[in-house]
């Protein structure tokens, strides 16, 4: 317990210092307020940077379309996967007059600033080094999030007063605001401790490899974002520094996968509902998990969620465009594999397939647990324990849209509603992996076998021993294309993390593929045919399945969000995105 309760007092401590700190934060406007008894030691800057640990994405960004004010531009409920409906999905949205994503952003860069302001006039700058790197990390991280939403954007490195001349510049282009990025990281980077140097009062706070790892994200991003933009040299020397960034945590040996022996193939799905509680059948707690590089950390004793996960997530909607993503256990897809069984029944298509598939989804016939009332007694499957799963056993056909199902970030512990304690994983060492093998094949077309088995191959092979490595070979006899299958085992491994829309702006082919219509489960012909006959009225494509949304059109326009008209009323010198 005590890792977590010092992250608790870590993020605690910055809550305060946000909203009731009368030395710091609250005083308005921030660089007037008096420094007599403040920015003197080193632990002045530590308490100012436990604020940014707030700024961290959390559940609320991914849990649903909006949330309150927020829209929530990341969540995979505005890409393919989860069966909805929306504005954003269908091409609808239109220009805000406001945008909580970009004032807050540049609010966070502010404090962010005075930090560092009050930094280089400190006499003793060694003492303070990694708390400058901290906030160097948070500021890139900031300017990343600004970077994937709007693109180019001002950036602002400095305090400013109502007369300061950058109040009214013009954006800054995207290349100048991902060197900027990379620049805060690379000074962080060569700042921060290494995590086998961390203090045992650190642990939870931005290291040297989380920093390196988070470099890795934004210089694959921009990479391919470039790279699928006809702009080859750009993309070329992105991807390098991407390689190198994601190389450099892989042989740090500093994380490893979540695999413990005693949950087998169902360790990847207990890693996401992982508390220091009896949370899982081995009882295996938070202190046993290597993977998560950065973690915005929670407690049920300490620091709850606040967010309702288990009934928010557990049986939300997914689309058969996802699920079908999924390899058989020969390693190839369903269109290709001999194991595919099909979709005459309601557990059909799950046979035979991806380890993953059956733990992160809800099957007919199945028993699970989702907190709260219908939660695990004694992790034995016992009669009692059946009897107490939600609707005992699960149908698929009793709610919802698409008749598939998620479990992921479902709890099974007896948990009330908005209490579960599990971290939110903002960086973790399998996408560390993916993004590493993907950065490789980018920059060269190609990717070796030793280099898929140092990455991808350890990701894919996690839950699923017997599978066939990704290899070359298996690509060529099989009539494979090796992009597809990096880009497959992404999309399987980070679903409902906060990647897939984003992913899909980078490639370039979210035009197409946010395009078409999402399907749920094959019903005509089937055995959902007979449970089901409420969804006899529903639209169905030529093969059967049930049609959730063919409203959908994403053009152009769409992969950078208008900055709000009252920015741009404020400094006319902003000019809006293409097309809006």
């Amino acid at each position: 317990m005590k890792r977590n309760r010092i992250l608790y007092t870590l993020l605690m401590t910055g809550a305060l210092l946000v909203s009731g700190c009368n030395k710091v934060l609250n005083l308005d406007p921030l660089d007037q307020l008096s420094d007599a008894s403040y920015w003197k030691n080193a632990n002045d800057y530590m308490l100012a940077a436990n604020q940014y640990y707030t700024y961290l994405r959390t559940f609320a960004d991914v849990l649903y379309d909006v949330s309150g004010s927020n829209p929530n531009y990341h969540s995979d409920f505005k890409a393919d996967i989860a069966a909805v409906q929306n504005a954003y999905s269908r091409g609808l949205n239109t220009v805000p007059t406001t945008d909580n994503a970009y004032s807050t952003a540049y609010t966070r860069i502010r404090i962010v600033n005075y930090l560092l302001t009050k930094a280089a006039a400190y006499s003793k700058p060694d003492e303070i080094s990694k708390y400058v790197g901290e906030a160097r990390f948070f500021r890139a991280y900031l300017y990343f999030d600004l970077l994937q939403t709007y693109g180019g954007v001002p950036i602002i490195s400095k305090l400013l007063d109502p007369a300061s001349p950058e109040l009214k510049a013009p954006r800054n282009t995207r290349d100048e605001v991902a060197d900027f990025i990379i620049a805060d990281l690379n000074d962080a980077i060569a700042k921060l401790p290494s995590k086998s140097a961390q203090a045992a009062t650190e642990l939870g706070r931005v290291n040297r490899e989380a920093a390196q790892a988070f470099l890795g994200r934004v210089a694959l991003y921009e990479g391919t974002w470039q790279k699928f933009r006809n702009n080859a040299a750009r993309a070329n020397a992105l991807l390098d520094i991407a390689v190198s960034a994601n190389n450099a945590v892989i042989t740090s040996n500093q994380f490893s996968l979540f695999a413990p022996v005693a949950l087998g193939d169902s360790a990847q799905k207990y890693m996401f509902i992982l508390e220091n509680q009896k949370s899982n059948p081995a009882n295996i707690q938070k202190s046993a998990n290597n993977e998560y590089v950065l973690a915005n950390r929670y407690d049920q004793t300490l620091r709850q969620t606040r967010q309702n996960i288990s009934h928010t997530m557990g049986g939300s909607d997914l689309t058969q465009n996802f699920v079908n993503l999924y390899l058989c256990a020969d390693g190839l897809p369903i269109e290709k594999s001999k194991l595919f069984k099909g979709y005459a029944t309601m557990t059909s298509e799950f046979d035979n397939r991806d380890n993953r598939l059956r733990y992160n989804m809800m099957i007919a016939g199945k028993y699970y647990w989702k907190g709260n009332a219908n939660f695990r007694i004694d992790w034995t499957g016992s009669p009692a324990e059946l009897a107490n799963a939600f609707q005992s056993p699960f149908k698929p056909y009793s709610n919802g849209l698409s008749g598939y199902h998620s479990q992921k970030w479902m709890a099974e512990r007896q948990v009330p509603d908005y209490e579960e304690g599990y971290d939110y994983p903002v960086i973790r060492y399998a996408e560390v992996l993916l993004n590493y093998a993907e950065a490789v094949f980018e920059r060269t077309g190609s990717i070796s076998d030793a280099d898929l088995d140092k990455s991808l191959n350890l990701v894919r092979k996690r839950v699923n021993k017997g599978m066939p490595a990704l290899s070359n070979a298996l690509v060529s006899t099989n009539g494979l294309d090796m992009q597809t299958e990096i880009r497959r085992e992404r999309t399987i491994e980070l679903y409902h993390e906060g990647f897939r829309l984003d992913d899909l702006k980078r490639w370039h082919n979210a035009v197409e593929v946010l395009g078409k219509p999402l399907i749920g489960i094959r019903w005509t012909g089937t055995e959902f045919q007979t449970a089901w006959p409420s969804q006899s009225t529903v639209a169905k494509d030529e093969k059967g399945n049930i049609v959730v949304d063919a409203n959908r059109n994403f053009s152009e326009k769409n992969y950078l969000l208008p900055i709000p008209t009252q920015q741009i009323q404020l400094n006319p010198a902003l000019e809006q995105n293409p097309g809006w």
